[in-house]
Formats: C-alpha cells, sequence, structure tokens
C-alpha cells in the first residue's frame, strides 16, 4: 500500500480475497515485511524483551504519585521551565513514572484520566483527544517544541496524534483552553507538548545505559517491544537510541460484543537524539524519530462495523490507512543567569507525513488517495528579564509543501480516472508566520499578572485546485492575518501562598487550512463538499476562573471556563447541485459557546495511602447548517464530553504498590444532527453511560527489574467513548515488564 500506481486486476482480486478472509489481522497480512519485519513475530518479542531499551533508572524504580503534583515544572505554558502552581493556567503535567503505571496502549489514551479530556477513537489506531470540547485542528500538539499540526489537518476526530511513539515519551504537558498567543493557530481547547527522551548526565559527562520494556495486553491482543540504549561520545555529548515494535490484533469487547473484526494494526517506531554540552548552560540537540502504521482499518465505515445498541455498520468492503511520519531538528538552547538575556533557544526541523487510503465501495470499485506534507519549521525564542517584568519573546515561520492523489479503479482492476487532487489541492504550499511577545510581572505583594499577544499570518499557494462540476484543475491563492491577546492574573490568597486565584480571558485564532479551502469530497447527509477561495480566520474568547489550593499532603484545583465562538467555518449550503449532489462549501457561519467546570482533588489518606479525584461537567450550542436546506439553526455542540468523573486509591509501601480505579460517564444524549445521522459510531438516542473499573499492581524487585500488571474494566462491560466507531477493551489484562543492564 505505498506505491502511487494500482498493478491491475490482479491486484484488485487480492484485495477483495483479503477482505473475505476470516483473519483477524486485516488487509495485507499475508504481504512480506520489510527487513526486520521478516523475523516471526515470536522471536521480535523475545529479542526486544531481552536486548535493552533504556528507560531512565527513575523509571525503573518503584514510584508514586504525591497527593499534589502542582509544583511540577512545565514548559508549554510559557516556553521556558516554570512552575506550574506559580502560572495562571489549568494544566496537567504526565511524569514518565505516572505514565508508566497507567500503561496506556498511545499518547491520546495518557490523557483520558484528565479533567475535560475525552479521547475518542474513530478505530484503534485513530485516537483524538476533545480538550474542552475541541479536537482534530483546534488543539495543538507539539513533539519537543515543534508542531506535529500541518496545513492538511482536517475538523473533527483525526488520527495524527497516534503517529507519536509513547514509549519514546519522558513527560507529557497540557495546558487547557486557548494558547494563541503563545502557539499561534489551532491552539484552542488545549496544547499538549511531548517530550521525548534525552540523553542522561551525571554532571556534564554522559551516562552509559541500556534496557527493555515489554507490555502484554489479554483483549487487545496486544505485544509492544521497546529496546533502547544509550551513552557517550566524549566527555559532553551523550545519545539515546530506540526502536518500538507494536502488534495490535483485533479488539475484544464486553461480554456482549467480544471480538470486533478487522481493528488491528501493526506500528513500528525508531528514535535517536544526540546531546552536546558546550557549557553548564549551553546545548545542542540534534533528533531524528520515525513512525509507520501499516492497514490501520476504519472499521466502522465497512461491512465489519459493529453493530451494538443500533448502530449499524458501514458499506464499504475495505477502508484502510496507511501512514508514515519522520522528523528531524536541530536546537540550541542556552541559559545565562544573572543576565538581562536569561535565556534563547533556537531550532529548525524537516517533518514529512504521509498518509494512503484504500478503500473499496459495495460495487467493487477502489479509490486509492493519500498525501505527502513537507514542514519546514523554524523558531527563535528568547527570556528576558526587566524591571519592567519578565518577557518571552519569539518568532516562528512553518512552511508546508503538499502532493496530493486520488485515484480510482474500476472492479477489474483497471484504472478508471486520475482525479486532480486528493483529500486537499494538489501542488501547493502553505506559509504559516507567528511574532508574540508576552510579558509577566508583579502587582503588588501577592498579585501577578501575564499579559502577551502574537500576530499570525498565513500564505496559500494551491497549484491543482479541482473545479465543482468539470473537475477541472485551477489554481487560487490566498492569505490571512489575525491577532490574539492573553490577560491573566493569579492572586496569593494567605501569607504562605497554600491557595491561589486564577483568572484571565485569552483569545484563540485558527487560520483555515487546506482542508477547509480546498477540500472535495463526499460530505455527510448526501452532500458534496467543494473548494472555497477565501476564509477569515475562526475567532474564539475564553474567560476563565479558577481555585487553586496546595500543601504538602493534598491538593485541589477547580476551575470554570466559557469559550465564546465566532466565524467558525462550518459547512454551508449553496442551493447548487454538483454531480446529482447538494453542494455544500465552507463559510465562516457559526457561532456558539461551550462551558464547563474541572475539579480534580488529591489528598495523602496514610502514609501509604493516597487518593485522587477528577469530575468534568461541560455544555455548549452552536450555530451551523445541519441539513442541505440553508437554514441556520442552533443546535448542541457535536460530540461534547458528557458528565464523567475518575477516581484511584494508591497504595505503596517500599517496592510494592497497588491501585483501584473507577471511571463513570453519563449517557451522552446531548446530539445535534450531525451526530443523530452518524449511526455507524453513535447509538440512536446517545452514546449510552457506564461505570468501569480497574486494579494495578506493581513491584520493584531490584534497582533494573520492575514488574507491573493490571486488570481492566473488570466487570467485562461493554462501552465506548462517545463518538468513536468501536467499543473499548473488554475485561483485559495488561502486563508490562522493564529491565535495565
Amino acid at each position: 500500500m505505498h506505491g502511487d500506481s494500482w498493478g491491475g486486476a490482479h491486484r484488485a482480486e487480492w484485495r477483495v480475497r483479503a477482505v473475505q478472509r476470516t483473519s483477524a489481522r486485516g488487509v495485507g497480512r499475508a504481504s512480506v515485511r520489510r527487513g526486520w519485519r521478516l523475523i516471526p513475530k515470536f522471536l521480535r518479542f523475545a529479542a526486544i524483551a531481552m536486548a535493552g531499551a533504556a528507560i531512565p533508572s527513575t523509571a525503573l524504580r518503584a514510584q508514586h504519585p504525591t497527593p499534589s503534583q502542582l509544583n511540577e515544572m512545565i514548559v508549554t505554558a510559557t516556553r521556558f521551565e516554570e512552575e506550574a502552581a506559580a502560572l495562571p493556567y489549568a494544566t496537567v503535567v504526565i511524569s514518565r513514572e505516572a505514565f508508566e503505571q497507567r500503561s496506556p496502549r498511545t499518547l491520546p489514551d495518557a490523557l483520558k484520566e484528565e479533567s475535560s479530556v475525552m479521547v475518542q477513537k474513530t478505530s484503534l489506531g485513530q485516537g483524538s483527544p476533545f480538550i474542552r470540547g475541541f479536537t482534530g485542528f483546534r488543539t495543538v500538539l507539539l513533539v519537543d517544541g515543534f508542531r506535529l499540526n500541518n496545513s492538511v489537518f482536517r475538523d473533527g476526530p483525526n488520527q495524527y496524534w497516534n503517529t507519536v511513539d509513547s514509549w519514546s515519551l519522558e513527560r507529557i504537558e497540557l495546558v487547557k483552553g486557548p494558547t494563541s498567543a503563545q502557539h499561534g493557530s489551532d491552539a484552542i481547547g488545549g496544547t499538549v507538548q511531548a517530550r521525548t527522551i534525552a540523553p542522561r548526565f551525571e554532571g556534564e559527562k554522559p551516562v552509559v545505559f541500556a534496557g527493555a520494556v515489554y507490555r502484554f495486553a489479554s483483549a487487545e491482543h496486544a505485544q509492544v517491544g521497546r529496546v533502547e540504549a544509550g551513552g557517550g561520545l566524549g566527555n559532553s555529548t551523550g545519545f539515546t537510541l530506540g526502536a518500538t515494535a507494536k502488534d495490535f490484533g483485533d479488539l475484544r469487547g464486553g461480554r456482549e460484543v467480544g471480538l470486533q473484526p478487522q481493528t488491528g494494526y501493526d506500528e513500528r517506531d525508531f528514535d535517536f537524539k544526540l546531546e552536546h554540552r558546550f557549557s553548564p548552560g549551553a546545548r545542542l540537540t540534534l533528533a531524528h524519530q520515525a513512525v509507520e502504521q501499516d492497514d490501520v482499518w476504519r472499521t466502522h465505515a465497512t461491512i465489519h462495523g459493529l453493530r451494538w445498541k443500533g448502530t449499524r455498520p458501514g458499506s464499504n468492503l475495505v477502508r484502510v490507512l496507511d501512514q508514515r511520519r519522520t522528523l528531524q531538528y536541530a536546537r540550541f538552547d542556552v541559559e545565562r543567569p544573572g543576565e538581562t538575556l536569561r535565556a534563547f533557544q533556537v531550532g529548525a526541523a524537516h517533518q514529512r507525513q504521509a498518509e494512503d487510503e484504500f478503500r473499496q465501495r459495495a460495487n467493487l470499485r477502489v479509490e486509492r488517495q493519500g498525501f505527502k506534507v513537507n514542514t519546514l519549521g523554524t523558531y527563535a525564542h528568547a527570556r528576558w528579564d526587566t524591571k519592567a517584568g519578565r518577557w518571552v519573546t519569539g518568532a516562528e515561520f512553518y512552511r508546508d509543501w503538499v502532493d496530493s492523489h486520488l485515484r480510482e479503479f474500476d472492479p477489474t482492476g483497471a484504472l478508471a480516472a486520475v482525479r486532480v487532487q486528493g483529500p486537499v489541492a494538489d501542488d501547493t504550499r502553505y506559509d504559516l508566520l507567528g511574532i508574540f511577545a508576552e510579558n509577566r510581572f508583579p502587582i503588588g505583594a501577592r498579585l501577578g499578572a501575564i499579559v502577551g499577544a502574537r500576530l499570525n499570518r498565513t500564505r496559500v499557494r494551491a497549484g491543482k485546485v479541482a473545479a465543482p462540476g468539470s473537475g477541472q484543475a485551477f489554481s487560487m491563492s490566498s492569505g490571512t492575518s489575525a491577532l490574539a491577546g492573553n490577560a491573566r492574573l493569579l492572586a496569593a490568597l494567605d501569607r504562605e501562598e497554600h491557595w491561589k486565584l486564577f483568572a484571565g480571558a485569552s483569545q484563540g485564532v485558527r487560520s483555515p487550512n487546506l482542508s477547509d479551502l480546498t477540500r472535495f469530497d463526499i460530505a455527510e447527509a448526501g452532500q458534496i463538499e467543494t473548494p472555497v477561495s477565501q476564509l477569515d480566520p475562526e475567532r474564539f474568547v475564553t474567560s476563565e476562573a479558577g481555585l487553586r489550593g496546595n500543601w504538602p499532603r493534598g491538593g485541589v484545583e477547580l476551575a470554570y471556563y466559557h469559550t465564546l465562538i465566532d466565524d467558525l467555518i462550518v459547512r454551508t449550503p449553496t442551493g447548487q447541485v454538483v454531480s446529482g449532489l447538494a453542494e455544500v462549501t465552507k463559510r465562516n457561519s457559526g457561532r456558539g459557546y461551550i462551558q464547563g467546570i474541572e475539579l480534580e482533588a488529591r489528598a495523602m489518606v496514610t502514609k501509604f495511602l493516597a487518593v485522587r479525584g477528577v469530575v468534568t461537567w461541560m455544555e455548549g450550542r452552536l450555530e451551523s447548517y445541519p441539513t442541505a436546506a440553508p437554514v441556520l439553526i442552533e443546535e448542541p455542540v457535536s460530540r461534547l464530553m458528557p458528565l464523567t468523573a475518575f477516581g484511584m486509591a494508591h497504595w505503596h509501601d517500599g517496592p510494592w504498590w497497588a491501585a483501584a480505579t473507577v471511571t463513570v460517564a453519563s449517557t451522552a444524549d446531548r446530539l445535534p444532527t450531525q451526530d443523530r445521522i452518524d449511526t455507524e459510531r453513535i447509538p440512536p438516542g446517545g452514546t449510552p453511560g457506564y461505570s468501569v473499573y480497574g486494579v494495578r499492581a506493581g513491584w520493584s524487585a531490584s534497582r533494573r527489574l520492575t514488574l507491573s500488571a493490571a486488570l481492566e474494566n473488570v466487570t467485562n462491560e461493554d462501552y465506548r467513548i462517545h463518538g468513536s466507531g468501536l467499543n473499548e477493551p473488554g475485561r483485559n489484562f495488561v502486563f508490562t515488564a522493564r529491565v535495565e543492564f
């Protein structure tokens, strides 16, 4: 599935036969894999379990979460390391220790125990977190400071967060709400920073290490293995080198659903990082990351989709995607204590994302479409300490080069048509420029403020866009400018600063991308979506207030937010008919709001027992055109997170730890028209509520060996996350072993 041409009738016949097999591994499992994949799986995983992946030694020992993590350090909020408790933002920091104990399958899954985060899964390989009601291209993912988002990202849940190897991460940071003043376009629901493992140093000398991690999950029919090693090249240069292999079988649901066919896939990941320290405050980092996913089914859209609580399968015989991503970057960081210019960082990166989709419809016609996006990204940031406060300033520039293709084949496998473009315009360049400044300054002894602004500019030059009706190619260009501001306050309510109040208002902007401007494809409700030459940026304003308490044996945070939505880009009927279908195109027609409450509390009950609780409530309304009629209607926001609570009791004593968890969600029945007609994913009447229980335990056998196990969904309940295309695992035994040499 990696070529750009179709091989004739025998290839089409092979695809049809592959669909009809009873094998749970999906299309192409009988094909020859490249390189090391020729080795039998049981030998591969045995080698991985023994060869050694370097997990930092602190992560290999029994680590136990403190009742409050509000004193964690975070970079994402201001681009330079700050104490989270000293910032007027709702933030989350997931350390590697916490990540290892949760043992999530993917990066999005690592966030599912946090407030205002709902991890929707269109398929097993396509997870997309909804953060404060927004997902897709209205949330930003940074990998070591560089944007994963590009101009091809589409509305709604998408799969691109799954192309970051969660097992290569050192920590995950989340800042909730708009951060467009800091991170530019798309930063509406929240911004997540995935920070990968770095070389290890003792003082200024690199440390040699090697180790391994192995994960098995019964209901996922999954095996994951990672090997990693690190060391030094001289006295001041360290490196890490890692590889991860993932094999996910067909997912088994709860007691009634059982096996969900055509849901498994394979993934391979590789990462390398080199760090040279010129001095204690100056370092150069070079890195390379690569991921490849094969045969990721969009099962719900095929005849293999699940019938559950009234959902129905799709009509496609096959709909699978291959995904590939590579990232190479260089970054130079300098800290200058005691000087006005306290720190600066410059970086440059090249990222390549590629997607190939194979779809065979019920009439046996085949479509192969996809895209390749090459992105050059650069940035320069600086932190200044002046009498007027602490300034953070910077500039960023990203340029995408996009190639997009679509080919159609008849049932015999013969080429029937070559379209002008695939999912977006072909032969296209998209530029994104941002310049920002932010000042943090005190107002009296217990009150501080952050004020910032950003100018965001985009430019599109699309070489080949399909014209509505004729499908002929035409070119177009457009551009936008937008300003985003941020003003926040943080007040200490007592002398010891145990209690703090934070409040503020933040603007968010999302500049129209290629998916908005040039998409030409079948839309929902039997409509066809056509390109548009010019759109304005979407605009959001979030007002937020919160109370944060932090003390040695506990912590609490309560936050309320209200996001006003204006100029949202939505599908709008034109009244025209194209290819026999009602035409819709994009307009800045959407207006509405989302509001919510987040509550999190932690406490050390005894020396050995800690408890944590999280509650999320949100609701929202949006004006849009839900049908082909040109009538603007206000409805609930699509796929809004239902009232959800999570609780955990965590016990530890020496090398042993154990935890019990519970997640409770109410029925998601506030459905707009878009959700009501999506019966492949959302049951009629809404997604049922659920209560899911789990237990976890671990043992640090030595400094070099750690074992952990979990029993998830103890009662084997059938349930799904709202908007997902498949059910969550039934009773699932998860075993993880870590060893360091």
